[in-house]
């Protein structure tokens, strides 16, 4: 098993460059669905070498349930420093797990107040106003999904701009973005070193949300005025609601994108550009994390099958 162990938690370093030239350079539902399969694959496969970790570090244990073979000095040699790297793992594997759990709790919860706050409304409807004071509006998915925006949200812009603001959001429910970063949340929880990759995936899929609404709507610099407005709205108001149609940030940026031409339909980036070089190197790293991974837990399967003791 060797170093390769340790690869894994170490290369995610190397999809942090094209994080931000994948946001400039792609078009916004490649560079979030690229951004996206990275960050899980290498996600999965950290998680994979911690566990191995903790195999071993758990083996070393007095009272543990595995078998004696398992703590031979064969087996311990398999990782180098093995008596630190195991009880570190032990730690970081449960501190991982306890981060995703809440994390997928949080959103459970939200979910599920949200469904409520709608059981109580006359309106099966797939938009739901809410009379509310506090502008907001964000897309909640579901079988089916709904749009909930609020009163005060829905009163500051023009009609022009509400159709605007609705296929913003009804491209959230198609394109299911609420997996996409609930993805690269738990992802982040796994390995911290993934966690750059949320913003540029947050970023991404809302400026993928804008390009379909623009499609919709017909006019770009009419798209454009919506999300510059409601997060004018949403900034004096000094909300803190999630998935906000507009929110401090990014919208300049978006705001700019969709007042530019329309960015290409295009897969890989060119080899010979810096999103392109950038792609490479987070290929590259990914593959050899899945590679290193697998190595590590080949190579411990057979060493504690040979270290396991035959039953009579």
């Amino acid at each position: 098993m060797g170093v390769f162990v340790y690869l894994p938690l170490v290369l995610p370093l190397t999809a942090l460059p094209i994080a931000r030239l994948a946001e400039q350079h792609l078009h916004p539902r490649s560079a979030a669905r690229l951004l996206a399969t990275i960050a899980v694959i290498m996600a999965s496969c950290s998680t994979l070498c911690l566990g191995l970790l903790v195999v071993v570090g758990t083996a070393q244990l007095p009272g543990n349930p595995l078998p004696d073979g398992w703590s031979d000095d064969e087996v311990r040699k398999a990782v180098p420093h093995d008596r630190f790297a195991g009880k570190t793992a032990i730690a970081a594997l449960t501190a991982a797990a306890v981060a995703c759990a809440v994390t997928v709790w949080h959103h459970c919860r939200f979910r599920s107040r949200a469904h409520r706050t709608l059981a109580g409304l006359a309106t099966t409807a797939e938009v739901a106003v809410l009379p509310d004071g506090v502008p907001y509006a964000y897309a909640l998915p579901g079988s089916p999904g709904r749009i909930m925006v609020s009163s005060a949200m829905l009163d500051c812009l023009t009609e022009a701009e509400q159709r605007a603001l609705l296929a913003h959001e009804r491209s959230h429910l198609a394109g299911r973005h609420h997996r996409l970063l609930l993805a690269v949340q738990l992802a982040g929880c796994a390995n911290p070193l993934l966690r750059p990759l949320r913003a540029a995936i947050t970023y991404s899929t809302e400026r993928w949300a804008d390009e379909e609404a623009a499609v919709s709507t017909g006019d770009r610099r009419l798209t454009a005025r919506a999300v510059g407005k409601a997060a004018i709205i949403s900034h004096r108001a000094a909300t803190g609601t999630v998935a906000a149609f507009a929110a401090a940030g990014p919208v300049p940026r978006r705001v700019a994108a969709l007042l530019g031409p329309v960015p290409p339909e295009r897969g890989w980036p060119p080899v010979h550009t810096p999103t392109g070089i950038a792609a490479f190197v987070a290929a590259a790293g990914t593959a050899l994390s899945t590679l290193s991974s697998l190595n590590a837990a080949f190579a411990l399967f057979v060493t504690l099958e040979a270290a396991t003791p035959l039953s009579s």
